[in-house]
């Protein structure tokens, strides 16, 4: 079993508050497990209005396909009209 992961920083531009980035958040998190079956989560700058960091995980039994999954996640996240992406990290066990 291998599992990769990912730690993304996302700028969100449009949120003003709390609440508008919850909404924007839990958005690209639903979207995301949907589309790729990943796990997802918010992981860090929880109380920082324009700015997300989050966390995902793929599970495989070939680590090449966790690590790709991963990267079609980031591309997704690069070509959000949303947020802007930060740093981020992936790794693959």
């Amino acid at each position: 079993m291998h599992v990769a992961t990912l730690r993304v920083e996302l700028l969100i531009p449009n949120a003003y508050s709390l609440k508008d980035k919850r909404k924007a958040v839990r958005s690209v998190i639903d979207r995301l497990r949907h589309r790729f079956r990943v796990a997802a989560a918010e992981v860090d700058a929880n109380e920082i209005h324009n700015l997300a960091v989050l966390g995902f995980a793929s599970v495989s039994n070939d680590p090449r396909h966790a690590a790709e999954i991963l990267g079609k996640v980031l591309e997704f996240l690069r070509n959000s009209p949303h947020a802007l992406v930060g740093d981020h990290d992936l790794e693959v066990d």
